[in-house]
C-alpha cells in the first residue's frame, strides 16, 4: 500500500515539471485526478504548527502576515533508518539535514516566483522528508485564509487565497484538512465555512482543533471533537502544539509530543478521547484514508491516462511535425510536405482520389461534341465550293481536277478544328488546376504554412501554365500537319470522271454545274470526316503526353530548384506557423509525455502487486 502514495507523490512532481498545476486550462489535467490532502485554515489557526508535529521537524517559515504564500506539497516518506533529510523538487540532487536550512530555501524559492512583495501565486513548491519517524503522506499546505490585506498587499489578497484555496478542494479528488483553533467559535471557522461550501456532507472533510490547551478556564471542546457542534464523517482529531515559549526555548518535537499525549490523557475532560487525539493519531489517520482513496481511484486513474494519451495524440498528429531549427532540417520538412502534396495530386489523376475522371470526359464528350459543332457540311455549300474552286482557278480554268481547290476546301476546313484542339487543351488545364487546389486542401501540413501553402499553389499553377503552352503548340501542330500534307491514297481511290461517263472533251464551264460541284464537296467532306476523326485520337494522347504525363512528372521541379537556392532564413520564412499552434503543440507534447510518465508509473505498481 506504501508503493500507492508514493506513487502519486512521482506524478504530482511529474505534474509540476510539465506545468500541470490543476489550473483553468485548454489543456487536460492529471492533477486534478490525483487524491491529495490539502491543509486549509485561517491565519494564526497553527495550521503550520500542525504540520510540524506531523513531521516532527521545525521546519516552515514563520513570522506575521501571511507566510505561506505559495502551495507546499509536502511529502512524507517513511525509511527504516538513517539520518533524517529533506529534498527539493526544484533542487533534486541536493540533500538538506538542516532544516532551519529547509526553512530558509522555502522562503527564498517563494521569492523566486512572487518576488519580495507580498504576492501569492499558485505553483507549488515540492518538499520531501525522508524519516523513520513520519508515515507515508502527502498533504498540500496552502496559504491561511484572512480577512484583511495588510500594507503591501492588494485590496484582492483575501479574495485571491479564498480563489486559490477554492480551486483546490472544490475538486472531488481533494481531502480537506480543516484547521480550526478551539479557543474561537466554531461558527466563525474560517476553514469550516470555506470546507463547508464545497463539501456540505462532510463526507471528505476531516476536522483538527488546534489550542486546545488555550480554552478560557470552565470550558471544554467536548461537544466539538464528539462532533456535537459541527458533524463531519470522519470524527474530529484534537492537537495541543508547542506554545510561542517552547518554540524559543527549542523544544524539540519528540518532548512535545509526549507532552502532547500526557495532556489528553491526563486531562479529565478528555481522557475518554486520548486514543484518537494528538499529532501522531492525525497522521497515522491521514496516511491510512489516503491509501485506501488512492486504491479506489486508481482503476479510474488509469483509464483517464489511456483515454487522454489518445486524444493528446490525435491532436498532436493533427498539429504535425514542429519546425525543424536547421536549414537542412527546413528543407528536408519542406520537401517532405511538397512530395505530400505531390502524392495527393497523383492520387487524383490516378483515381485513388475522385477528379482524374473529369479528364476523360473532356476526351470522350467534350472534344467530340466540339468537332461535330464545326458543322462542315455547311462549310462545304454549294456556294462555297464554287467560290473556293473558281478562285483557286485564278484566270486558267483546270483542266482535269480541281486541285488547288481541294486544298483550300481542305485547309479551309482542317483549320477550323484548331478551336477544340485548344479548348481540349484549356479544359484539361482547367481541371488540373482544380485537382491542385484540392490536393494542397487535402494536405495537412500546408495548412500550418500560409506562405509555403501559397509558394506551392503558385509554383504548381505555374508549371501548369508552362506545360498548357506546350501541349497548346504541340496539339496545334498535329492540325497543322493535317493541314500541310494531304493524304495521296485518299484522292487516288476515288472514282474519276471518265469512270463515271463524263466526257473530257466537254466544256469547261460545264465542269462547274451542280453535279460536280456536290461531288467536290462530298469527296472533301470525307476526307475532312476522316481527318476529324484522326485528330480526336491523336489529340488526347498530345495533351495527356505535355500535359497529364508531365504534371506527374515534374510539377514542382522548377519549385525545387528554387528551393535549393535558398538559404536558412529564407526558408524559415516559408515555414512561418502560427505561433499560437507552435505554443499549442509544445504544450500538448509535455502533456503527453506527463501522461505517458503516468502510465508507466502506474503500470510500474500493477506489475509489482
Amino acid at each position: 500500500m506504501e508503493n500507492l502514495i508514493a506513487l502519486v507523490n512521482r506524478l504530482q512532481r511529474a505534474c509540476t515539471a510539465l506545468g500541470d498545476h490543476g489550473e483553468e486550462s485548454s489543456l487536460p489535467t492529471l492533477w486534478d485526478a490525483l487524491p491529495t490532502i490539502a491543509v486549509v485554515g485561517g491565519q494564526s489557526s497553527g495550521k503550520s504548527s500542525v504540520l510540524e508535529s506531523i513531521v516532527g521537524k521545525d521546519f516552515l517559515p514563520r513570522g506575521s502576515g501571511i507566510v505561506t504564500r505559495r502551495p507546499l506539497v509536502l511529502q512524507l516518506h517513511r525509511i527504516e533508518e538513517g539520518r533524517e533529510y529533506a529534498e527539493f523538487g526544484h533542487l533534486p540532487r541536493k540533500r538538506f539535514t538542516d532544516f532551519a536550512a529547509v526553512r530558509k530555501e522555502i522562503a527564498d524559492e517563494t521569492d523566486r516566483e512572487t518576488g519580495r512583495s507580498k504576492q501569492i501565486s499558485s505553483v507549488p513548491i515540492y518538499l520531501s522528508i525522508y524519516s523513520p519517524y513520519v508515515v507515508n503522506l502527502t498533504l498540500i499546505d496552502l496559504p491561511g485564509l484572512t480577512k484583511v490585506a495588510v500594507e503591501g498587499q492588494p485590496d484582492s489578497i483575501v479574495l485571491d487565497i479564498e480563489n486559490m484555496v477554492r480551486s483546490y478542494i472544490e475538486k472531488p479528488n481533494c481531502i480537506i484538512l480543516a484547521i480550526s483553533p478551539a479557543n474561537q467559535d466554531l461558527a466563525t471557522s474560517d476553514a469550516i465555512k470555506i470546507s463547508r461550501e464545497v463539501d456540505p456532507k462532510g463526507e471528505r472533510t476531516f476536522g483538527v482543533l488546534t489550542k486546545i490547551d488555550l480554552m478560557d478556564k470552565g470550558t471544554d471542546a467536548v461537544d466539538m471533537l464528539e462532533g456535537k457542534s459541527y458533524k463531519l464523517q470522519f470524527p474530529w482529531i484534537g492537537v495541543v502544539n508547542r506554545s510561542q515559549a517552547d518554540i524559543n526555548k527549542n523544544v524539540d518535537m519528540i518532548a512535545a509530543r509526549r507532552r502532547e499525549k500526557e495532556y489528553f490523557s491526563s486531562t479529565p475532560e478528555y481522557r475518554h478521547l486520548a486514543n484518537r487525539m494528538g499529532s501522531e493519531h492525525l497522521g497515522k489517520v491521514l496516511s491510512k484514508h489516503l491509501e485506501s482513496v488512492i486504491k479506489s481511484r486508481i482503476p479510474g486513474l488509469q483509464s483517464l491516462i489511456n483515454k487522454t494519451i489518445i486524444e493528446l495524440e490525435t491532436e498532436l498528429s493533427r498539429l504535425g511535425k514542429p519546425i525543424a531549427t536547421d536549414a537542412g532540417g527546413k528543407l528536408y520538412m519542406i520537401m517532405e510536405i511538397c512530395r505530400s502534396f505531390d502524392g495527393n495530386f497523383k492520387e487524383h489523376l490516378d483515381g485513388v482520389r475522385p477528379g482524374g475522371d473529369k479528364i476523360y470526359y473532356v476526351f470522350d464528350n467534350q472534344l467530340p461534341a466540339a468537332l461535330k459543332r464545326l458543322q462542315f457540311d455547311k462549310q462545304l455549300s454549294m456556294d462555297n465550293v464554287r467560290k473556293l474552286i473558281t478562285e483557286a482557278d485564278g484566270y486558267q480554268p483546270h483542266l482535269i481536277a480541281p486541285e488547288q481547290g481541294y486544298r483550300r476546301l481542305i485547309e479551309s476546313s482542317i483549320v477550323s478544328m484548331r478551336g477544340p484542339a485548344e479548348a481540349a487543351v484549356d479544359a484539361v488545364h482547367a481541371i488540373l488546376k482544380e485537382l491542385i487546389h484540392k490536393a494542397i486542401s487535402e494536405t495537412a501540413e500546408l495548412k500550418q504554412y500560409p506562405s509555403l501553402r501559397v509558394e506551392v499553389s503558385n509554383a504548381a499553377v505555374e508549371s501548369l501554365d508552362r506545360m498548357r503552352d506546350e501541349s497548346k503548340k504541340a496539339t496545334l501542330q498535329l492540325v497543322e500537319m493535317e493541314c500541310s500534307y494531304l493524304t495521296v491514297d485518299f484522292f487516288r481511290k476515288l472514282p474519276q470522271d471518265i469512270e463515271k461517263g463524263g466526257n473530257p472533251t466537254h466544256s469547261i464551264f460545264d465542269r462547274y454545274n451542280d453535279s460536280y460541284l456536290r461531288r467536290i464537296g462530298s469527296n472533301v467532306l470525307s476526307y475532312v470526316n476522316m481527318v476529324c476523326a484522326t485528330l480526336r485520337n491523336s489529340i488526347p494522347k498530345s495533351v495527356v503526353y505535355g500535359q497529364v504525363r508531365e504534371a506527374k512528372r515534374s510539377l514542382l521541379d522548377h519549385f525545387f530548384t528554387d528551393l535549393g537556392k535558398k538559404e536558412g532564413k529564407q526558408l524559415g520564412t516559408l515555414l512561418d506557423e502560427d505561433p499560437a499552434i507552435m505554443q499549442r503543440r509544445l504544450s500538448l507534447a509535455k502533456r503527453l509525455e506527463l501522461y505517458r510518465a503516468a502510465q508507466a508509473e502506474i503500470d510500474s505498481v500493477a506489475w509489482s502487486k
